[in-house]
């Protein structure tokens, strides 16, 4: 009796159980149908996928349109010609959308503009959120000049170091490189360069965006003449990011020698927990020379560097980004040989304190250089000719991946909060451009390229022979 009884509580048991799970079943469904017939369901599963980009604000459903300027264009800048070298892999072939699948396998993030609207895929992680800022900058860029740029469908790469090798690819159409977007590239390399995302700001190492940052360092030259500051070579950063860096902290000053090198190694994690109260880069300008040495790669760091009105001390770079290609040694910069950094800086810093004027002038040539012609309406005028070059290069239309989303500057911003908005915000293009983007210069030719090519290695030998010759 007591038997039957079990049995039979085990089955009504049983059966509760299976009419909730039904019931569950039925409400998952009938959620599942709503989620599908309002497009709630696919949202959340990208938001999922992008976090970054979740947000309940949706982008505007009118394409923004072209505006009328109030004035003409000007020239670009003299480095805008390094686009037309950059895209030049693809100018007989074109570009395919074959190419662009190719180079999904190696990159971190895909943008596709359409109408003017903007849809952005995520393939993997990127190191500090690397890729929403550039995407965020993208997207600046969109309300500058509203309306003006074609359809594109491109893919971004956001590690340091350039990716798709020259040695993997031969010379015959059959053997092209698939497009990659990057922040630098090399002699070895196809990336196509694209402005880093510290322009935005760098808000894990509390580096304001560029456009506010570098009216600090303008003042900040204002403050201290050259020739009232520490008449020595000034390096502070990463000191274990690359063998350059660690071999450059042998050059700092000792009880047994002195190299004319002040050089200070930077940990970000103390510098965290201390308010970044010794790493703010508008407070460096005190030294008459300041030293650039890469890292992994090239460095973000290099604009900061000549914006000082300093004499900025280049060791030998093996790496570019967009702008750098078109500076030139003993006018903008001083070369540093990389195989005897300690001789050389020594003697650049003997030189150019026996040498004042010219050095002053070698330092002013520089910090002239990015104030004038790396302001954020030329780094908008660059993005946007090279987009508009690139996508001239598409063989098809763009059209939206199934798993893009649809992003805005809304919602970038209400995805974020902290000193990530603060940046967000301080960035963000409220008014389209007063002009035009300035005008393209043409591409190099043949013979102008490599004259150009040759004055730069003449002028780092003519310094290499003063060094040999100690002639100061």
């Amino acid at each position: 009796m007591f038997t039957r009884q079990r049995i039979t509580s085990s089955i009504k048991t049983t059966i509760g159980f299976c009419i909730i799970l039904l019931s569950i079943l039925a409400l998952t469904i009938q959620w599942m149908n709503i989620s599908v017939e309002t497009g709630s369901l696919e949202k959340s599963n990208k938001v999922n996928i992008f976090p970054e980009v979740s947000c309940s604000i949706k982008c505007p459903r009118v394409s923004p349109r072209k505006p009328k300027f109030m004035s003409s264009s000007e020239s670009c800048p003299e480095y805008f010609r390094w686009i037309h070298e950059d895209l030049r892999p693809w100018k007989e072939t074109g570009i395919t959308r074959k190419m662009v699948e190719k180079a999904r396998e190696v990159a971190h993030f895909r943008v596709v503009v359409v109408n003017g609207r903007v849809y952005f895929e995520k393939y993997k992680a990127t190191f500090q959120k690397r890729d929403i800022v550039t995407l965020w900058g993208i997207l600046q860029l969109l309300s500058f000049y509203p309306g003006m740029l074609p359809d594109l469908d491109l893919v971004f790469e956001c590690g340091d170091q350039p990716v798709t090798q020259r040695s993997d690819y031969g010379k015959s159409k059959e053997s092209v490189p698939p497009p990659l977007f990057h922040y630098c590239g090399n002699r070895s390399s196809f990336d196509i360069v694209f402005p880093d995302w510290s322009f935005w700001g760098w808000p894990e190492l509390s580096i304001r965006p560029w456009d506010k940052l570098e009216k600090d360092l303008q003042h900040s030259n204002e403050m201290i003449k050259w020739t009232e500051r520490e008449p020595y070579a000034y390096w502070k950063g990463n000191a274990v990011l690359g063998e350059a860096r660690r071999d450059l902290m042998k050059c700092n000053v000792s009880g047994k020698q002195d190299w004319n090198a002040r050089i200070y190694g930077l940990q970000w994690a103390l510098e965290r927990k201390q308010g970044y109260k010794t790493s703010d880069l508008a407070a460096q300008c005190t030294h008459r020379y300041k030293i650039y040495v890469e890292g992994l790669a090239w460095s973000v760091s290099q604009k900061y560097i000549l914006a000082c009105d300093s004499v900025a001390l280049l060791i030998n770079p093996h790496y570019y980004d967009f702008y750098t290609r078109s500076l030139l040694p003993t006018v903008h910069y001083w070369p540093i040989n990389e195989k005897d950094k300690c001789k050389s800086i020594k003697f650049a810093v003997d030189w150019g304190n026996k040498n004042a004027k010219k050095a002053q002038e070698i330092g002013k040539t520089g910090s002239k250089f990015v104030h004038e012609e790396l302001q954020m309406k030329y780094i908008y005028d660059y993005m946007f000719h090279l987009l508009t070059e690139y996508s001239k290069l598409l063989k098809y239309k763009p059209t939206i991946p199934k798993d893009a989303v649809e992003v805005c500057s809304d919602t970038l911003i209400c995805s974020t909060k902290g000193i990530r908005k603060k940046f967000r915000v301080h960035s963000r293009i409220n008014n389209v451009s007063s002009s035009e983007p300035c005008t393209m210069p043409p591409s190099w030719s043949p013979a102008d390229l490599q004259n150009f090519i040759d004055r730069k290695q003449n002028l780092t030998k003519q310094v290499e022979l003063w060094e040999a010759a100690q002639s100061i």
